[in-house]
């Protein structure tokens, strides 16, 4: 039987997951895992996150953004490898890369508000005193969709065969990052190397990242085909795909989809883009090591075991944020 190819992502209701109908569920759970194994993106509706309080967020990114140069460096640390606050243009590449992407981007991370001893590895986040209203609506965005990312996997985890929470208690107060991008226009494209784009062709390096809709064209995901195919994040809809971690921890059962964001028309070059994505990481001590049940004679381990903690301060070091 032919594999059949997707054009587009599939669209599929979270409320079918949590609502309490049985079937609806277990439709969800196989539709979900068909997506990963055929195109490895999937958008989501009825999500946690509304849509007014995603409007809030990128009117803030914007006008942060949009300061001058020389205070967004005010909240650019030294010493974190980017891990929170401002990380400046062209400061990251793609694994594999040294020609920095055309961005510019801020972290937020994990705030731990119990006596969870893990609060001691995360650094603090980073706010800027010129938008006050930034940590309130940063945080309260982070917090929906670390909300909606739990259910993700646990209909994920239903798909692998294991228990329903097998993810709870490893995403709990996990290293996850909120990073609002800003694409940054490009007014005389001949000033920038040939070679450098928006963002390169990778994988996110974390369990699962969730995107709130761009503010414009050129998230291209690549088909197992080979074949590049554009992404839009619908209104109201979350795109969510699989991360390196995830596939590591299936042995590639589910694939970690290489994606871009490709540079517009040299005529559109002077525009912005915004995106907001957020990534999904466990706490650093879950073992990323090949799932029992993912590993066969016809799929013998591809990775030795690593700890999620360990993996991560590999590829920052790859992608150039960690030395």
């Amino acid at each position: 039987m032919k594999e059949v190819l997707y054009d587009e992502i599939p669209s599929l209701d979270l409320a079918d997951f949590t609502g309490g109908n049985p079937e609806k569920k277990r439709k969800f759970v196989a539709d979900l895992g068909a997506a990963y194994n055929n195109i490895g993106f999937v958008a989501i509706r009825n999500h946690y996150l509304s849509e007014e309080l995603a409007e809030k967020l990128y009117d803030v990114i914007k006008r942060f953004f949009a300061l001058p140069d020389s205070v967004k460096q005010k909240y650019e640390i030294p010493g974190l490898a980017g891990q929170r606050g401002y990380v400046g243009k062209g400061k990251e590449h793609a694994k594999g890369r040294n020609t920095g992407d055309l961005k510019e981007f801020y972290h937020i991370g994990q705030e731990v508000e119990d006596d969870d001893p893990i609060k001691n590895e995360y650094p603090a986040n980073v706010w800027p005193e010129e938008i006050p209203e930034f940590k309130t609506i940063g945080l309260e965005v982070y917090r929906q969709l670390e909300r909606t990312g739990v259910q993700m996997l646990r209909a994920i985890a239903l798909y692998l065969g294991l228990p329903e929470n097998y993810f709870d208690d490893k995403v709990r107060h996990g290293n996850s990052i909120l990073r609002p991008i800003h694409y940054y226009p490009i007014t005389n494209p001949d000033e920038v190397p040939p070679d450098a784009v928006r963002a390169a062709e990778h994988g996110d390096i974390n369990l699962i990242t969730l995107l709130m809709g761009a503010s414009a064209e050129g998230l291209q995901v690549l088909r197992r085909d080979g074949k590049w195919i554009p992404i839009t994040a619908l209104p109201e809809q979350l795109v969510v795909n699989v991360g390196d971690m995830l596939e590591r921890l299936t042995n590639k059962k589910l694939k970690s989809t290489i994606h871009r964001v490709v540079n517009p028309p040299r005529e559109k070059m002077n525009t912005p883009r915004y995106s907001i994505p957020f990534f999904m990481h466990p706490r650093s001590e879950m073992s990323l090591a090949a799932l029992p049940s993912c590993v066969d004679e016809a799929h013998p381990k591809l990775w030795p075991d690593i700890t999620a903690g360990e993996f991560l301060d590999q590829r920052l070091a790859e992608i150039g944020l960690k030395k």
